[in-house]
């Protein structure tokens, strides 16, 4: 029997230490939410527990609560329904429960004395206060009575007892005598914890004066006195010495009884004289003196904050010049109830689960018992329905909830108590059902570097917890993936932000409930960096310095550029100007050397650059300096020195080189050795420029050698000269081993790596390693095993076993630190056992709930890593579509007893089949049952390609196929168009064109204007993802592709206009040309040339023969008998005035030869032109 028993509370214990439930939801603390949040009540106020009042005031017993809705208030009165509204005199205050109960003079407070208790509900749950305990305080009068001379024999003990009233609460007791002076207390005279007054011998003087108890009452603040005692003491002429006797406590032995976390008081009064003195010692332990107080001239010990360990026998030795004695207590530790696991609010979304713990220690053990609204919850178990039974579980001190349902929110309460005293506490569980809400600000605008990681925010909450997804510009499917990833928190990250991902985007979380939605706006801007930076300089002192610094930054953000010198605010004096891009300094100074930097700053990003200014000598007053030389490079150290060697230290000295004008503002020691890394130089460390001897803190076992570089402003020196070589010695190892972990590599092994000690960790030779391990929580001895590699392997241990394990370095000269215990397991093995139950619901177009009954976690023989869901699509439901199978795989890590999990990524309008296994670090196990599943209806794809195939004036010939994932029946395409670079905004313009066609031909309405087009195709579900394309400008840019120009009509009617205008031109210059003279150019050709050529006088050549004045054959007559010249001839054609022109302006002598002055010329010949003379003269 006691064995079953056994078996079942471990059972229990492995149940509840593998189960863990869905974890509770964490509420934000947003106004908004917190407000629409329905909350069972809370008691957040109330009274003590033994509250004791004053009789001359009100008694107000307090009880606040908070929920939503607002809590209401009921009070119970030992046990039963307290009615407070049929008694004028209690009255309870506005939005609370506190009680005020007033009383006029005369009244009695007493009547209302008695265990209270508050209830607070609303329509979500019912909270309890404590039990509060109310007592009305009490100063009773002391008796009277007539008090008797004591008569007492000098050097005797005695008591003069006191016997105070029993007040509430009890007095504070002091003895004074008849003036009102208190009695002196001392090694011979004390008052007990009980009050009484001890002697522990009586002296002659004692006599003198009277002793009256007195006893303080806080409450009612009054003081009631004894009547005094008064002393006779009897002398003699000697007084005999006595041994030691206890006066409190009797007796040789006692026990006393104290509960955890009071304070233990011990008393021992001893008689005797001479006086004894008392000492404390506890049995087999020492006095803990953090705890322990020693008072009443250590008659009193007083042990504060007691604890368990504080238990046991305490003895008091009392001590005289004629003995001692000893007496012991006995001290028992109880423990009225405390919290180990306090039982906290659990807020849960429908559907999932949770639990209640509630656990408390106590001397004797505390039971448990809980209370639901109030009420015990094992009655309300059994009255409960069989649905309320398999959402709720009642475990000894453990409360699990399963698949909880909306309506089931309560308050439950833990009682815990034993016979010293009990615990308390409310913890609601509330089952929280709200719509998505957004908690960020709305419509935010986000400014971002180009280039940089970007975060865009979306807080968001609801229960059941909503899916979110983020889209940019509305359109298309959710962004997850490429550049894209999405957070569980609603965050979106944007690896490299490129100009291209400026837009609008928006966060949309939804749930069964409903959908929120916020947008949050992206402007992508470029960088604030500095192109020309200030560099370092060196001036003479009394000219001009001058630090350029040119930025370039967006265009749309403003940036200041402010100075800094020695990272201290710049002071722009009459010597130093700013300007746009560069800091002049004029007639420089010594004052005016240090660092000066540069920083452009704009809203969302700056850059910075720093230079020197090195101020140099005039050259004038050191002509023998080269003061105007630029800067350079410090020469490197000289002579190094090596002296006071030490086992791990060495003093290093150097001559500094010449700083060439830039001071020295560090050195750097490097350092070689020549037994793992020779000729190999490594840097040791760095030391400030005004040292040049330094103590060198140094690694055990190396042979060293060293070199020093010197820094300025310029750059670093070439390095110094090696300095001799110095040997350190050996030592144990300082390091431990990093990385110690064990893992099998087998089911039967443990396999124990580390990372080995670096070369310069090493401090000696033969470095090994010691390993030690056992099974955890086994008390076995620890087993070990040495190497010199990096790894040790176990063999023949179970499976998957915890071990603890621990290592060591060494070498020659000793073992080094041994590291902290670390955990490590053996191998894992094969699960044994299939996740059952294997189910789906809830499908939509791209998800579907997966549900399945969970396996023994002993199965699993490893450590659990997860439920890997195997699932591929079989086939599309769109006719003719042919889909590659391909598996895919998802995990679930979950240790509730019903997981379940959201399978998303899913195709639209597929078939599917899918298996689990559980799987740990190594092995999956056997699968679970096979089932399919269709997905519904979704938004198509893309479509595959859309393009522009050529366009003419005011027409574009569009081309697209099919999309490659329909994800449904298609039933169309939606084109929408709309112009991009028109003065006036216009509204898109949407076509809807049918399933089976993937051409189309658009007129638009504006043939110089550009338009964006997007096209997206169409299901029952709604139109899919776009995309887009943008027509070509037809003004600049050649898209006429494979078009025969000659065909066009417009080519065609425009080739026409050109040759009717060239034709009319043509007959306007015939008409022209008509109106002057004629003559066969035959004729004129046949003329006999002049064989000579004639010269002018001025030595130039007449070109005309005698015939020129001579009339041409067939050339006509004037009317007064004259020759006219021919019309085509252009001889002195322009010179002199003696041209005429006709009426109509036309110029007569145009083709005429020139006579004499006083001759007239022959009017015009009046024949007709004829084309054909029109013809000969353009001959």
């Amino acid at each position: 029997m006691l064995g079953q028993g056994v078996h079942v509370a471990l059972t229990l214990v492995l149940f509840l230490l593998l189960w863990q439930e869905a974890g509770p939801i964490e509420v934000p603390l947003d106004p908004t939410i917190q407000q629409k949040l329905k909350q069972p009540p809370t008691i957040i106020k109330q009274s003590v527990k033994d509250y004791i009042v004053d009789p001359r005031d009100n008694i107000i017993i307090e009880c606040e609560a908070k929920g939503n809705p607002t809590p209401t208030f009921l009070w119970r009165k030992n046990g039963k329904f307290f009615n407070f509204g049929n008694d004028p005199r209690v009255t309870m205050q506005k939005h609370s429960g506190t009680l005020k109960i007033g009383f006029r003079p005369g009244e009695r407070p007493e009547d209302y004395e008695g265990e209270y208790q508050c209830f607070a509900s609303n329509d979500h749950g019912v909270a309890m206060s404590n039990k509060i305990l109310l007592r009305v305080s009490k100063a009773p009068l002391w008796p009277k009575e007539i008090l008797e001379p004591r008569v007492v024999t000098e050097g005797s003990p005695l008591i003069l007892p006191c016997n105070p009233p029993p007040g509430l609460p009890p007095p504070q007791i002091f003895w004074m005598d008849s003036n009102m002076n208190p009695i002196p207390q001392n090694e011979r005279v004390s008052m007990g914890q009980n009050g009484d007054l001890y002697f522990s011998n009586v002296h002659l003087q004692d006599a003198e004066r009277d002793y009256s108890c007195n006893a303080r009452f806080n409450f009612t603040h009054t003081i009631q006195q004894k009547n005094p005692f008064s002393l006779r003491v009897q002398t003699s002429r000697r007084v005999a010495e006595s041994r030691p006797s206890f006066l409190t406590p009797s007796g040789i032995q006692s026990s006393k009884m104290v509960l955890r976390d009071q304070e233990l008081l011990l008393e021992c009064i001893a008689a005797g004289l001479p006086t004894p003195s008392i000492t404390w010692f506890k049995k087999g332990a020492e006095l803990p003196a953090k705890k322990v107080k020693f008072e009443n001239n250590n008659k009193v010990l007083r042990v504060l904050s007691v604890s368990e360990e504080d238990a046991g026998d305490y003895v008091c030795t009392a001590n005289n010049n004629v003995g001692m004695i000893r007496h012991t207590i006995s001290v028992d530790v109880k423990a009225a109830p405390y919290w180990l696991d306090k039982p906290t609010n659990l807020i849960l979304a429908p559907d999932e689960g949770g639990r209640l713990v509630c656990r408390a220690n106590g001397k004797p053990k505390p039971t448990i018992q809980w209370f639901v609204d109030g009420e015990p919850l094992e009655a309300k178990i059994r009255e409960g329905s069989s649905n309320s039974v398999r959402h709720r579980e009642m475990l000894g001190d453990t409360i699990i909830f399963r698949s909880v349902e909306i309506g089931s929110s309560a308050v439950y309460q833990c009682n815990a108590s034993n016979q010293h005293g009990y615990l308390l506490a409310n913890a609601f569980v509330s089952v929280l059902d709200l719509s998505p809400m957004m908690l960020g600000p709305k419509n935010q605008l986000i400014q971002v570097i180009e280039n940089n990681r970007t975060f865009l925010d979306c807080p968001f909450f609801g229960s059941p917890l909503p899916e979110h997804r983020w889209f940019k510009n509305g359109q298309g499917s959710g962004l997850d993936g490429g550049h894209y990833r999405s957070y569980l928190n609603g965050s979106l990250e944007i690896k490299r932000t490129r100009r291209e991902d400026e837009g609008t985007y928006t966060c949309v979380a939804s749930n069964m409930l409903g959908k929120a939605e916020n947008q949050v706006h992206l402007e992508v801007k470029e960088p604030t960096r500095i192109v020309q930076a200030p560099v370092h300089q060196s001036a003479v002192r009394g000219t001009t310095a001058r630090f350029d610094c040119k930025v370039n930054s967006d265009p749309t953000l403003p940036v200041t550029v402010t100075w800094t010198k020695d990272d201290k605010p710049l002071d722009l004096r009459w010597r130093l100007k700013k300007d746009k891009d560069s800091l002049t300094i004029s007639n420089i100074n010594e004052g005016d050397a240090g660092t000066y930097t540069c920083m452009a700053k704009s809203a969302i990003d700056q850059d910075s650059v720093s230079a020197r200014l090195t101020v140099l000598e005039d050259a004038s007053l050191h002509p023998s300096l080269s003061s105007a030389l630029p800067p350079g490079r410090p020469d490197p150290p000289m002579d190094l020195d090596l002296s006071d060697p030490a086992a791990r230290s060495v003093r290093l000295t150097w001559i500094p080189g010449n700083d060439h004008n830039s001071p020295i503002t560090g050195f750097l020691v490097q350092f070689e050795e020549d037994r793992w890394e020779p000729g190999r130089w490594q840097n040791l460390t760095s030391f400030s420029g005004d040292l040049n001897s330094v103590v060198l803190q140094l690694s055990p076992y190396v042979n060293y050698q060293f070199r020093v570089i010197a820094i300025n402003s310029v750059g670093q020196s070439d390095p110094s000269q090696p300095s001799p070589r110095y040997k350190t010695s050996g030592a144990a190892p300082d390091a431990i081993p990093r990385g110690l972990r064990g893992w099998g590599t087998r089911n039967d092994n443990m396999e124990i790596t580390w990372e080995p000690l670096q070369d310069l960790e090493r401090n000696g030779p033969n470095l090994q390693y010691h390993v030690w391990w056992r099974r955890k929580d086994s008390g076995e001895q620890w087993e070990s095993g040495t190497t010199p590699s990096s790894s040790y392997v176990v063999q023949n241990t179970d499976t998957y076993v915890p071990y603890e394990i621990r290592i060591q370095a060494s070498n020659e000269f000793g073992s080094g630190p041994e590291s902290n215990v670390v955990i490590g397991y053996s191998g894992e093995d094969k699960p044994t056992e299939p996740p059952r139950q294997l189910q789906v619901s809830n499908v939509d177009s791209t998800k579907a709930q997966v549900k399945w009954k969970a396996v023994n976690m002993s199965s699993i023989r490893g450590e659990f890593k997860e439920y890997r869901l195997y699932y591929s699509r079989k086939s599309s439901l769109v006719p003719d579509l042919v889909v590659k199978e391909e598996t895919k795989n998802k995990g679930f890590y979950t240790t509730a007893e019903e997981p379940s999990g959201i399978l998303t990524g899913l195709v639209p309008f597929s078939k599917y089949k899918m298996s689990m296994v559980v799987a740990n670090n190594r092995f999956e196990g056997p699968p679970s049952n096979m089932v399919e599943f269709t997905t519904r209806e979704g938004v198509p794809d893309a479509p595959r390609f859309f393009k522009i195939n050529r366009r003419t004036l005011d027409t574009l010939y569009l081309e697209w196929d099919r999309p490659l994932e329909p994800n449904g029946i298609l039933i169309g395409y939606k084109l929408e168009y709309q112009a991009v670079n028109s003065s006036r905004p216009s509204s898109p313009t949407i076509l809807t064109i049918p399933h089976n066609v993937t051409k189309h031909t658009l007129r638009l309405p504006d043939r110089f204007t550009r338009y964006k087009l997007f096209l997206s195709a169409l299901t029952q579900q709604g139109s899919g993802e776009v995309f887009a394309e943008e027509s070509p400008h037809f003004s600049n840019e050649a898209y006429i592709d494979q078009v025969d120009i000659a065909t066009q009509g417009w080519f065609i009617g425009l080739m026409c206009a050109i040759a009717l205008i060239i034709l009319i031109l043509l007959i306007v210059c015939f008409i022209k040309r008509s109106r002057g003279g004629k003559y066969p150019v035959r004729d004129k050709k046949d003329l006999p040339l002049d064989p000579v050529d004639h010269k002018d006088r001025d030595g130039s050549f007449d070109y005309h023969s005698d015939e020129d004045n001579k009339p041409l054959q067939g050339s006509q007559t004037s009317l007064d008998g004259n020759v006219k010249e021919s019309d085509d001839s252009l001889v002195d054609y322009g010179d002199g005035g003696d041209g005429q022109f006709n009426e109509d302006g036309s110029f007569i002598g145009q083709y005429t030869v020139k006579k004499d002055k006083d001759e007239t010329e022959g009017n015009e010949s009046s024949e007709a032109t004829s084309p054909v003379n029109a013809i000969y003269s353009l001959a």
